[in-house]
């Protein structure tokens, strides 16, 4: 499955994809498209560094 590394750092988190969609602004089920397909490297850092800051806010 693509994007595992995104998946598990966000579940491990506390963090649900669609918290992480809002995030972004976008909808949660154009993250999820979005996560059928492995993504770029800047695009993954961006999407994790959202789920580290939503899981400090939620501490």
């Amino acid at each position: 499955m693509a994007n595992q590394d995104i998946r598990f750092m966000a579940a491990d988190s506390g963090v649900k994809l669609w918290q992480v969609a809002d995030a972004l602004g976008i909808a949660d089920c154009s993250l999820s498209r979005k996560l059928r397909h492995e993504l770029g490297a800047e695009e993954k850092r961006k999407i994790k560094e959202i789920i580290q800051k939503l899981a400090k806010e939620s501490d």
